[in-house]
């Protein structure tokens, strides 16, 4: 496994969001974090990530145990966290958005070297490097966070919310996108509102209830759990 999340109990104050909490992710899969609102799919992330500590469990990321490392050494290692709302900075260039992606890289020919990786899988932004990015449409800010993310070079790539607010069309190329990712090698730990959509990409899903974990299984048993297909797919 490249990732494995054991027991975690994660508090926003004296408020639980977490309940012991496992989940894993095998070298090249894609695993998919369902769950309602609030169900502690965000806090899952920021947890495994580092941003927000555990008050017990731990989490190991290729065999390293990195439960209380800062979020920029998890970075360094090669897990990289793609948030909800993408976080960009909206002055800045889309150049300059996708630097700061490779912030801990010290080799400018590496970090140029990635930076046209990323204009190859993503023209738009090729076409629009020098435009600021909070001019961009919805799908381009998509685009531009998830290229941020890339400019780390991840083995483990975790998106939160990645077809939030786009058309059905942007929606499907999304996935699309989040299957060529993990053809080029890199894992992928996918929290997603469209329920549909995210099972017909992944290999295995976690459903998370009032921060607690409620079933597990792989596609096939999570499509054909009655009681996944009535709450999340509406059949």
């Amino acid at each position: 496994m490249i990732l494995e999340a054991k027991n975690l109990v994660t508090y926003y104050g004296k408020a639980q969001a977490l309940r012991d909490v496992s989940l894993s992710v095998g070298e090249g899969q894609i695993v998919t974090l369902l769950g309602a609102n609030g169900a502690g799919k965000t806090t899952t992330l920021l947890t495994i990530s580092g941003v927000i500590r555990p008050r017990s469990g731990s989490v190991t990321y290729q065999g390293r145990e990195i439960t209380n490392l800062r979020p920029a050494s998890i970075v360094s290692m090669g897990l990289a966290h793609c948030p909800e709302g993408r976080a960009l900075f909206p002055d800045m260039s889309v150049a300059d958005n996708l630097e700061m992606g490779a912030y801990l890289q010290k080799d400018k020919h590496e970090i140029q070297a990635q930076l046209e990786h990323v204009y190859q899988r993503f023209p738009r932004l090729a076409e629009r490097r020098k435009q600021q990015a909070g001019s961009l449409s919805g799908g381009e800010q998509q685009m531009l966070a998830i290229g941020r993310a890339l400019m780390s070079r991840p083995q483990l790539l975790m998106l939160d919310e990645p077809s939030l607010g786009l058309s059905p069309l942007l929606v499907e190329q999304m996935f699309e996108i989040i299957l060529d990712i993990r053809k080029e090698g890199t894992s992928v730990l996918l929290v997603e509102q469209n329920v549909a959509a995210a099972l017909e990409v992944a290999d295995y899903g976690f459903v998370l209830e009032t921060g607690r974990l409620a079933f597990s299984g792989s596609q096939k048993e999570l499509m054909g759990n009655d009681q996944i297909r009535s709450a999340y797919l509406g059949k």
